[in-house]
């Protein structure tokens, strides 16, 4: 009997957690249609060969911010949405841990991090850094982080990127999806740095 009432709990718990998962990734795929937020220049990736004098940064809406925080708790319980994982780094100013939840995406056999909103804040707090980590549920995995300096290496991981994410970040691309071509994926890299990460298990 003992037995039998510890399957049954364990049989809930499973269909609970499943029924919350189903539930917020209906959410997350309803964010396409959440205001973007505040861009810090104009709609147009920077032209090749020019200078902008402020980086693009994409600013969450509140409504965003709200959503961020769901998927950040969802992913600390355990219930990661089509692979999302809340990120930890350090501040470089206040010296405390930032949270945000990330998509971390495989490519030819290495991870990455990509900022679909531009050079954000933990962004820059992952030059600082070096290096952060990586939660669902009870794992948790420590990593160090280099950034991609190189925009033709970067392009090609960008678009594999859409394919996989273009769903929930093409929005913040301004036009540029996985269909673009290898010049308009290209014009866009400097708005949108991408960090390899590596984790103790490789």
């Amino acid at each position: 009997m003992i037995l039998r009432t510890a399957s049954v709990h364990t049989d809930l718990k499973r269909e609970h957690r499943s029924h919350i998962r189903i539930t917020a990734l209906s959410m997350f795929r309803s964010a396409a249609h959440i205001p973007l937020g505040r861009s810090t220049h104009p709609h147009t990736h920077t032209p090749l060969g020019v200078t902008m004098s402020q980086p693009y940064y994409l600013r969450a809406s509140s409504a965003a911010n709200r959503l961020n925080k769901v998927v950040g708790r969802l992913a600390r319980h355990g219930v990661s949405l089509l692979g999302s994982a809340e990120m930890s780094v350090r501040g470089r100013k206040s010296g405390q841990m930032q949270r945000i939840p990330v998509n971390p995406h495989t490519y030819e056999g290495a991870e990455y991090l990509v900022s679909a909103r531009g050079h954000s804040q933990w962004v820059r707090n992952m030059r600082v850094a070096g290096g952060g980590e990586l939660r669902v549920g009870r794992r948790t995995r420590a990593f160090s982080a280099v950034e991609i300096a190189d925009d033709e290496q970067k392009a090609r991981i960008l678009r594999t990127y859409l394919e996989r994410w273009g769903w929930e970040v093409n929005q913040y691309f301004r036009g540029v999806t996985a269909k673009s071509t290898d010049a308009e994926i290209l014009a866009a890299c400097p708005d949108h740095p991408v960090f390899r990460i590596t984790t103790a298990e490789g």
